[in-house]
């Protein structure tokens, strides 16, 4: 292959790499992991390099634009990585304003005016150039010291501001709903230890919610956003009017205020009424083509266009002798001795494994007999996420754990909302991988859990329990029936005596038998419970008309298995051939049914 010119642009949470012609026609575009050069020795970013040059064309030049990329020094030492993974090769090395700002310029050369990139993505900055050379920057401090308006900033001041609100009205608002949710939390008390310990991305990675929250009018997250707004547009203009007196162009960078149009648009509209003659707008490419013009520039190459482009107020009083936990007429089974398994230890390997099927047969008869209340539980569930509504799984130890892996399963399989089926774990996220002491005992826990999703009536509550008796479960089972949800209880103690004025609702009591291994609720009892799990969300799923025959019309393609599947259910459904059903997924942003409504059904 001809030498290219290869741009990389290193980020906070990506890098991008672009391989282009001399006259800047793409010949590959490619992704690598965070490159920030704050963090990384300089052996790992040897080793980056290395792994992105592997994947490209030769080099004929490189452009770099890094984050942390801060003095002389900081690219003398990338530019002695770049010669030992492309030797002799000639290169440009500036931090990622500098490329976000060439490829403004790129789409727009020679107009006489100010250039001002306003980037806001994991972290935010303001930088521009004048006509004359001279270049002004706002911001950049890194997110302890500035970084206002990145994604680091919103979702800080916003979790600020849900912690005062909660303070001062008493009520968890929606935006804290879906912070918790999101990091699978169980009360905006756990938001202080994960503050502490979460890092810069992890924190970033909650800004979509804010958005979201925001767009469901949310007014905590409108007024966040509000301020947000007003200080980027204050810090552009204020770079701006270091350049000088021309005429200025603000081009916006970074995935907060490429991926947020409407936040964008009001952005731009407090631009141009506070500095007459600006113009505001979206980068018309991405970044890393600057890096390309870098690259470009090395070589002494003129600009060519390009043809392709504190503690939380409790949501919960109730005392813990507050939630009624029923009692059981007997041992529950899953406590029980199996009189076929008292010689466990001593059985020969295949013994034990035929001991084991056999018992596992009789747990799809032990589903049956209940399905009259699981086709109940699954009528609700549809017509609750059909009007609004959500799914909620409650459970500790592998009960929780289930309830969490299908809920996780939801939005791949069937592009959904990831707030639309939502697993709760006694102890949190750190209990989804290890035991959390006393976790499960504790009904107040369950119930604020219940408070901090924001449960309502619209909503069903299905508490998963082995025995049935679970604090943390009965916890969360009373504050969503208190709350007006409808509630279930999955369990595999058919001993249990609920109260029929109480919850749940719907009690599930399956009987699978003692375990083989006493105790043991992730055998027989883990198994019922995956399965009747599959059952309530896929059939719950086809109800809403996210399967045509057997076929997911749903999923989200986010990757090449997923592709190739979405492209294979066109194939079927509309009898075209492969070249069209995947320009048709492409055409409509790879949504499944849109791409079978473009070509059309087959008779």
């Amino acid at each position: 292959m001809s030498p290219a010119l290869i741009g990389l642009e290193c980020g906070g949470t990506r890098t991008v790499a672009i391989a282009a012609t001399p006259d800047l026609q793409l010949i590959q575009r490619m992704e690598a992991g965070a490159c920030n050069l704050r963090l990384v020795s300089d052996a790992e970013l040897e080793s980056h390099f290395s792994r992105i040059a592997a994947q490209l064309p030769p080099a004929a030049a490189i452009g770099v634009g890094m984050a942390g990329v801060r003095d002389a020094a900081d690219i003398s030492r990338v530019r002695s990585v770049l010669s030992k993974v492309w030797p002799g090769c000639p290169n440009e090395v500036d931090h990622d304003l500098e490329s976000a700002l060439s490829t403004a310029e790129l789409d727009h050369p020679g107009q006489g005016r100010s250039r001002v990139i306003l980037l806001s993505g994991t972290g935010s900055c303001c930088y521009g150039r004048s006509p004359s050379g001279k270049t002004a920057k706002v911001g950049g401090w890194g997110h302890l010291l500035g970084d206002r308006g990145s994604a680091y900033d919103i979702v800080h001041r916003a979790l600020r501001a849900a912690a005062h609100h909660l303070d001062h009205s008493g009520r968890w608002c929606l935006l804290g709903q879906r912070a918790l949710a999101r990091l699978l939390l169980n009360a905006p008390n756990d938001l202080i230890a994960w503050m502490q310990s979460a890092t810069k991305s992890e924190v970033a990675a909650l800004a979509p919610e804010v958005f979201a929250a925001a767009a469901e009018g949310d007014p905590v997250a409108r007024k966040v956003l509000a301020g947000i707004e007003e200080d980027l547009a204050r810090d552009a203009v204020a770079c701006a009017r270091q350049l000088g007196r021309s005429p200025a162009d603000i081009v916006f960078a970074g995935s907060v205020v490429l991926r947020q149009a409407a936040f964008a648009r009001r952005i731009a509209r407090r631009i141009r009424a506070t500095l007459p003659g600006a113009s505001a707008r979206p980068l018309q490419r991405e970044s890393a083509w600057g890096s390309v013009v870098m690259a470009q520039r090395s070589l002494g190459t003129a600009f060519k266009g390009s043809k392709q482009i504190a503690a939380a107020k409790p949501l919960v009083a109730d005392a813990e002798d507050s939630f009624r936990i029923p009692k059981s007429r007997e041992l529950s089974p899953t406590e029980q001795r199996n009189p076929r398994s008292t010689r466990l230890d001593r059985l020969p390997v295949r013994q034990a494994i035929e001991l084991m099927l056999d018992e596992d047969v009789g747990v799809g008869s032990a589903i049956r007999a209940q399905m009259g209340g699981i086709e109940k539980l699954i009528r609700r569930v549809s017509a609750a996420l059909a009007n609004g509504g959500r799914l909620f799984y409650a459970g500790a130890g592998t009960s929780g754990r289930l309830g969490v892996l299908d809920a996780s399963e939801c939005p791949p399989t069937f592009r959904t909302p990831p707030d639309w089926v939502q697993g709760i774990m006694a102890g949190g996220f750190r209990a989804l991988h290890s035991a959390v002491e006393g976790a499960e005992d504790d009904a107040v826990a369950g119930a604020a859990a219940l408070a901090g999703r924001g449960v309502g009536p619209k909503d069903v509550v299905v508490g998963i329990a082995a025995s049935g008796r679970t604090p943390f479960v009965w916890g969360a089972l009373h504050e969503g029936r208190k709350r007006a949800a409808f509630t279930a209880l999955l369990c595999f103690n058919p001993h249990l005596e609920c109260d029929r004025k109480g919850p749940p609702d719907l009690l599930l009591a399956l009987d699978t038998g003692p375990e083989v291994l006493t105790g043991s609720t992730r055998l027989k009892a883990g198994t019922a419970t995956k399965l009747v799990l599959n059952l309530v969300t896929t059939l719950s799923m086809v109800r809403l008309g996210k399967v045509v025959g057997n076929l997911m019309v749903d999923l989200n393609p986010s990757n090449v298995k997923l592709r190739d599947r979405a492209i294979r259910i066109v194939l079927e459904l509309t009898g075209t051939d492969r070249a069209a059903a995947e320009a048709a997924l492409v055409a409509e942003g790879w949504i499944v049914k849109a791409a079978i409504a473009r070509l059309g059904r087959k008779a």
